[in-house]
């Protein structure tokens, strides 16, 4: 069977997000309410 991938690794970049995305997932996160009924989930935002 034929070689499929090379030897070489690949270098990873450090991904860095800025602080701005970071404010916004931790603001939305808090703003997230999951209310469970049953078998089904309910997601509202409470903005």
């Amino acid at each position: 069977m034929a070689k499929l991938y090379s030897d070489r690794k690949l270098a990873t970049k450090k991904l860095l997000p800025k602080k701005e995305t970071i404010q916004f997932i931790l603001q939305y996160s808090k703003a997230l309410r999951v209310v469970k009924v049953g078998n089904l989930n309910f997601e509202t935002i409470a903005n």
